[in-house]
Formats: C-alpha cells, structure tokens, sequence
C-alpha cells in the first residue's frame, strides 16, 4: 500500500512453478460493495504456466480481493478454470460487476475464455462469493459462443473471434448484461459486430445467458467496429451501448480513409431483440499516436458510459437525472488529446450539450487518455478518471479525475489527482502488450468512488486501486 493508492496484486505471487518472475499486470477493473472490493486484470503470469498450477497462475484473468473496502488486498491469482485441459484458459480483458442478494455478495467477473485458434471463441463469466475476509469463485460460465467454419481454408481455423467484453448489472431484475465484439471468420474476419447478451442471475451461482445475442451493430460495413461498453437504466430496463466505429480502419486501411471515426450510442429497450435507436458523436481520433511509453500500436479513443436516473429524497427526478453520458479521449484541440464528454436524453438520445464539454481542467500539451467511466452516484453525478501526464516530463504519467461531474454541465469542473506517485512508462518492464493496458476502470458507490489502474512504479505493471470518498 502507497498512502491511499494500493496495489491489489503481489509480485511474489508472480512467480511461476519453475521460478521464473512474470512483468505485467494491466487492464484493470473494478467493482465494489459494502466492504468488499474486487480487482481483476490481465496476469502475464499464466504465459509461462501450465494448467493445474497452484492458485490456477495458468490463467490470464487475475484477481485480487479487499475485505476492507479497498485500505489493502489479497492476490487472488489466477480464476478458477476446470476445463483448462481441455484447452480453454482465462485470457483477461475483464469486467468486474458487485450484486448483493439477501444476505450474500457476489461478484462477477468475465473474461475471454479461449486459447486454441482451431477452436470456437467464448466468453464466460465465473461467480464468487465474498465473506468475512475470504471470496471463493467457481468455474467459468459460457456467455456467449462463436462458431467456425466447416470447411475452414487450409493453414486457417476460420472462427469467429470474441473480443472486449464488459459487464453491466440491472439488480432490479435480476440480470447482467456483456457487450462485446465479434469478428466473424477470423482470420479472414469482417469488420467487427457489436452484440449485447442478457444473463438471468436470479439464481446468482448460475448465471443464465441468452444463446441469441442482440446484435446492436451488424458486420456490413468495411470499417472496424471496437471497444463496446454497456449501462443499464435501472428505471425502465433498458440498456445502452456504446462503442467507436471505423477505429483502426480510419488510418490503415485506405477504403476508411475518408470514412469520419464515430463514437456511437445505441438504446435497447428491455426485452427488445435489437436496437431501438442509434446516434453518433464526431470524434477526432488518437489512434494514430504513437504515445511515449506505451508498447502498443495503435491506440484507442473507445467511449465509456453511464446512465443517470437518479431521484431527490421526495422521489421526484433530480436536475442529474434523465441521461446517459459518454466519455473519451480525443485530439480536436491539441494533439495529446482532452477528455471529452457527451450527454444524451434516455430514449430519445437527443443531446443535452450543443457540443462536447472537456473534463481535464488542465489545457496544455500533455498526454490524457484512457478515461474511466462506470455508474453514477447515489445523486445522479459522474465520476470520470484518466491517465495524466499535466506537470510531468516524457512517459511519467498519473491518473487524475473529475468529481462529482453533473451529466448535464457545459462547464469544465475541477480536477484532483488519484495516484500520489507518478509512472515512468520508459522505465517499466513488461511482458505483457498494452504494457499499462487500453483501458482503466472506475466504479461509484454511493458517494465514494473506487478507481483501478496499472500503476509501474514498482518497476513492472501492477494493478492499483484508491478510494476517494
């Protein structure tokens, strides 16, 4: 622990069956409930593992557990995975969702779950239970399932790949929900469809997942669908998507040249089987950017999103209410790019501000990127955190964030800083690709907000977690 920044993971667990020590901990996420706090990331530990090590270190979903609402946590290692013989792993990109049902905790954490090219891509949740000071997790549960092709060309498996899952909860009935990516056929893959899947947790041990997943945009276009994260609006039921279009595609494959990038916004109704509505936000694209200390090309500008429904203590919608928000990083003004934000009206999807409004209070030339957004607050405010490279010199960067943001401001509102130590990304070993992840996470409980980030200040990628209450 570092003051009030902690790192949710340890090095020594890093260390694999024939003692060689693992670099690399990022794409981080979180979720949080009473006292109890989950942490999950990508564990370049299960790259030099085989199945069946001690605290399943052959996976690549790793976690780490607080009982004590996030002051210190316990690595976890790897999730628990039966069928890791059988050939499917853990591969990370995890989402982290918190439930509370009578008098249990559950968290969910997904991840993609495959790892042999010839075999049809998955996604899969596994379910843990939080108590006293320990949480116990059971096996992976399929979500979602891609398939491959009969005849697949010689050399090639022709399956479908599954990508960049993320989770949202509608505690009030008893669902969660997973946005994610699929690239039909790959290798020879189309341009990415965006589907939402719904799971029945009623019975919280056993999640329920659809087989037929909405598709809430279809792979007909030449120009890349990525990056989806879901929100739920727990009044109504129904759920909002949002994702970046024609990312990648925009500079490295000539037909999108003249394509403009878009961060899109897509209502589905509850129960409904597609898209009700969907709009678009310009967006003036990083991912050309070659970010110093960043060891991956290239990089994201991908919206993340919450939905504001909040009421006052008479039960009358509060001035916050009524919206759902998008944020994301983006080079209109300077090149090194401002956090931006863009509120929309439940259903209708019309805009709340004429134009985007810039969340970094700090206008200089320094690197902002990778914005977190989860839920609102209990009073319908925004919390919005971001690496940060405002006062520093090369690849030294911090994560800052703004507070307590009302969804339907149009003026930029004070910032403060979440790590106290600043990361030198050129002077971090990792073996793992994105070294600090391309993408953080936040998640709001009431009135505290919990941030996760990979932080390197130890010298390699660790997964750190702060409480600003």
């Amino acid at each position: 622990m570092f003051g009030n920044n902690a790192d949710a993971a340890n090095p020594a667990e890093d260390v694999t069956p024939a003692q060689v020590q693992a670099y690399g901990q990022s794409e981080t996420s979180i979720a949080a409930l009473g006292s109890f706090v989950v942490e999950a990331w990508n564990d370049s530990t299960g790259f030099g593992t085989a199945c069946g090590a001690p605290q399943s270190k052959e996976e690549l979903t790793g976690f780490g557990f607080s009982s004590n609402g996030g002051a210190t946590f316990t690595d976890q290692g790897g999730l628990p995975n039966s069928a890791c013989t059988s050939g499917y792993r853990l591969m990370g990109d995890p989402s982290v969702e918190a439930w509370r049902q009578g008098n249990k905790t559950y968290f969910y954490i997904s991840s993609l779950y495959d790892f042999n090219p010839f075999a049809p891509s998955e996604l899969a949740i596994n379910v843990c239970v939080a108590s006293g000071t320990t949480i116990s997790c059971g096996d992976p549960v399929v979500a979602a399932a891609g398939s491959c092709s009969s005849s697949p060309p010689p050399g090639t498996a022709a399956c479908d790949f599954l990508d960049k899952e993320f989770l949202a909860i509608d505690p009030d009935r008893s669902r969660l929900y997973m946005s994610y990516t699929n690239f039909r056929g790959f290798p020879a893959a189309g341009n990415g469809e965006i589907d939402l899947v719904s799971c029945d947790i009623s019975q919280p041990l056993k999640p329920v997942c659809s087989p037929s997943p909405v598709v809430v945009a279809p792979e007909d276009q030449i120009c890349e669908n990525e990056g989806a994260y879901p929100a739920v609006d727990s009044q109504s039921g129904d759920v909002y998507v949002a994702w970046e279009f024609n990312w990648a595609t925009n500079f490295l494959f000539p037909p999108c040249f003249a394509v403009p990038t878009a961060n899109k916004l897509a209502r589905i109704p509850h129960k409904a089987t597609a898209p009700s509505l969907t709009v678009s936000v310009p967006v003036v694209s990083m991912t050309a950017a070659f970010v110093p200390g960043y060891n991956r090309f290239p990089a994201s500008d991908f919206p993340r999103i919450a939905v504001s429904n909040a009421s006052d203590t008479n039960g009358n919608a509060s001035d916050a209410g009524g919206t759902v928000s998008i944020v994301w990083n983006d080079a209109r003004r300077v090149p090194t790019g401002d956090i931006l934000m863009q509120s929309f009206a439940l259903q209708s999807l019309t805009k709340v501000q004429s134009a985007p409004v810039r969340l970094n209070s700090d206008s200089g030339f320094t690197w902002k990127f990778l914005p977190a957004l989860r839920n609102a607050t209990s009073a319908g405010l925004l919390n919005v955190s971001w690496y940060d490279r405002r006062g520093q010199s090369g690849a030294h960067t911090n994560v800052w964030a703004a507070r307590n943001v009302d969804p339907r401001t149009t003026s930029t509102p004070a910032n403060v800083q979440v790590t106290n130590t600043a990361t030198d990304w050129n002077a971090v070993s990792s073996d793992i690709i994105p070294n600090f992840g391309d993408y953080t996470d936040n998640y709001s409980v009431g009135t505290t907000l919990y941030v996760a980030w990979s932080d390197g200040r130890m010298g390699l990628p660790q997964p750190f977690a702060s409480k600003l209450p």
